[in-house]
């Protein structure tokens, strides 16, 4: 049987990494420091899946165990040494953390003299996030054991999409997804001849993942702090608010309009727009309970230079496009207010003890003083 190690038990890896690697024949090897998910893993090895759809189909994922990486990282190392692929679902912050071990495994298969060809996906919410992966494993491989790696280990870039709500449930394993998916791997970046079904294999990854980002994660995101800036608690019943779900669509057309200008031989606005519109009646799926504090969370890396907002500006203003929409939810962003998240804490306390101007350079990134200006003054409508 073939051997994946996941890195991520969360509810993204049971929940969709899992199953697509489970439905092609693949024993799981789960990663993670939780020990309650880890231990019922290597009690049970096999857990379930519910689809939040009207059919409520149960989806049973069996040939899986846990190793916690905190505890007994010499099994991780040996578990990469002989897999067939190595995945992430981690969150973009914690993959530096896993680099060390995955160099580590690099370096066992080339001890051991495993030359079959291997692939490790980050299928995480950011652009290029195998290639950033692959630059902190890098830092810590030999130079034989990088030009082992060369030969025989592909980090090809993968985009990935399907909500997972927050959600508890008594047993500890089980999770619910929505029924859309979508996993896309840059096909020229792969080592491997494995090919997994239910992946698309793109020779060019770039204008998948802007899709998705800005689409997906922009469009989520968008209604998250709209509907905070309001007072609603769940997607669901802020998207029956008139003006929040006007604020999505507006900001969906600016999308389009940056995609048509940099990606038009992919795309049209027509297939443009009818994946804008399944992503609406994604986010207003009544089977879904999704709340505002779980999308909206992490507001400071959100407002990041190359993240859902600030990098979509950015291109919409070198091409003298509309990003109105956009600005719009940046000033939303800051004054966005939950003592449970970390970052948003942070941010309200930034805001209190420091000059706007300067917290907007320092959060955005941004060095264009007609934008600076701009995000200046939409902070100041909501804060």
């Amino acid at each position: 049987m073939k051997k994946a190690v996941h890195f991520g038990a969360g509810n993204i890896g049971r929940g969709f990494i899992g199953e697509i690697l489970h439905k092609n024949g693949f024993e799981i090897a789960f990663v993670d420091v939780n020990t309650t998910v880890i231990d019922a893993l290597n009690s049970r090895h096999s857990y379930e899946i519910g689809i939040a759809d009207p059919s409520h189909a149960k989806i049973a994922i069996d040939q899986v165990r846990g190793i916690n990486n905190k505890e007994n990282p010499s099994d991780v190392i040996s578990a990469i040494a002989e897999a067939d692929v190595v995945t992430t679902a981690i969150g973009p912050n914690i993959l530096p953390f896993i680099a060390e071990l995955i160099a580590k495994g690099i370096a066992k298969r080339h001890e051991m003299n495993n030359t079959a060809a291997m692939d490790i996906l980050a299928c995480e919410n950011m652009i290029g996030g195998t290639e950033f992966l692959h630059e902190k494993v890098a830092e810590h491989l030999e130079s034989v054991d990088l030009e082992f790696a060369r030969d025989h280990i592909g980090f090809p870039n993968a985009a990935v999409d399907r909500i997972v709500p927050g959600q508890h449930h008594e047993d500890p394993l089980y999770v619910e997804v929505e029924p859309f998916c979508e996993w896309v791997v840059d096909e020229s970046q792969m080592k491997s001849d494995i090919r997994l079904e239910g992946v698309h294999y793109a020779t060019d990854l770039e204008p998948f993942i802007e899709r998705k980002l800005f689409s997906v994660n922009s469009g989520h995101a968008t209604v998250a702090y709209n509907a905070a800036y309001k007072g609603y608690k769940t997607i669901l019943e802020s998207l029956q608010d008139e003006e929040i779900l006007s604020a999505l669509k507006a900001v969906q057309k600016e999308t389009r309009s940056l995609l048509l200008a940099k990606w038009g031989e992919y795309f049209t606005e027509k297939s443009l727009l009818e994946y804008h519109n399944v992503i609406i009646s994604r986010f207003a799926n009544p089977e879904i309970i999704d709340d505002v504090t779980r999308v909206a969370r992490t507001p400071i890396r959100k407002l990041g230079y190359d993240e859902r907002f600030i990098r979509p500006i950015r291109e919409l203003n070198d091409r003298g496009l509309n990003y109105s929409a956009h600005m719009d939810v940046v000033g939303k962003i800051f004054s966005y207010k939950d003592s449970e998240d970390p970052q948003a804490v942070e941010l309200q306390d930034k805001l209190a003890s420091e000059k706007l101007e300067d917290l907007v350079k320092e959060v955005t990134g941004l060095t264009d003083e007609k934008l600076i200006s701009e995000v200046v003054a939409s902070v100041q409508k909501y804060i």
